[in-house]
């Protein structure tokens, strides 16, 4: 097993923290529309937290392979009322956004994390964490959402990854960001095909040793129905998206997004307990 840094976003890593996914959009690729009202993005919100999750991910915006982007303002109305909202939990709150002026106001209303498809591309959106003592998760992705998964190609698609999310650490530290508030994401599913993607996974490690908190989201993606050969529903994808988790977590994963948390929470508590008997 791989070892992990000590602790990320006011959390101790001493064990795999959970990520829980509350889309406040109408065409997410899993549960979009389900919580577009925004009460029921707060319900939902408030039962994953009670589910085991250590951090909420809010979005305003899809970022699912095709997806349309929207306007800053349209973003803004949708995931702010739901940050205040759940707030109160106590839980780290997440701002799943590419734009600074989303991120500023998610983080205004409580907010500490900003979680960036981009990985903080936008010099702004680097001054705004930098400034603001927020931590930030930088997520590498081949391409634009509405035409990633056109043709992604790679030599070699873990070294392009890793010095990718290597040099971004090193523009943000320069841009006075202190590397204990970074983690990084593989963006499996972001430009990358199943071999990609499979690929990233199985040697994890080698991005675990950039020294940072590695986040892993496999959670129904299209990669486990094409491994299959098929097309499920993403309803139908949890076995292969807890089966992805785990492996990740033997390679140094350390934040697992998620849809389904309970169950998990299952999965990760039975690895654990198996690797400490």
């Amino acid at each position: 097993m791989v070892g992990r840094p000590a602790s990320f976003a006011g959390l101790a890593l001493d064990r795999p923290r959970l990520m829980g996914v509350v889309n406040v959009t109408p065409d997410s690729f899993h549960d979009g529309g389900r919580h577009f009202d925004p009460e029921r993005a707060i319900a939902h919100g408030r039962a994953l937290a009670r589910a085991g999750a250590d951090l909420l991910d809010i979005g305003g915006e899809s970022t699912r392979p095709g997806a349309q982007p929207v306007s800053a303002e349209d973003e803004r109305a949708r995931v702010l009322p739901i940050i205040r909202a759940l707030k109160p939990l106590g839980v780290p709150l997440s701002i799943d956004s590419r734009r600074p002026l989303v991120m500023e106001a998610a983080l205004a209303a409580g907010a500490m994390l900003v979680n960036d498809v981009t990985a903080l591309a936008d010099p702004l959106a680097r001054r705004l964490v930098a400034e603001s003592g927020a931590f930030a998760i930088l997520m590498h992705m081949q391409g634009e959402p509405a035409t990633m998964q056109a043709k992604p190609t790679y030599g070699d698609v873990v070294a392009e990854v890793r010095d990718f999310l290597a040099a971004r650490l090193a523009q943000c530290a320069a841009d006075g960001i202190a590397r204990e508030r970074l983690a990084i994401d593989p963006g499996i599913g972001f430009g990358k095909t199943l071999d990609h993607n499979l690929a990233l996974i199985a040697h994890l490690d080698r991005l675990a040793d950039l020294g940072v908190p590695v986040v892993l989201g496999v959670s129904r993606k299209s990669f486990i129905a094409h491994l299959m050969g098929g097309d499920p529903p993403t309803a139908a994808r949890l076995p292969g998206s807890l089966a992805a988790a785990l492996a990740g977590l033997e390679r140094g994963a350390s934040i697992l997004r998620v849809h389904d948390v309970a169950e998990t929470a299952q999965a990760v508590a039975m690895w654990r307990a198996i690797g400490r008997a």
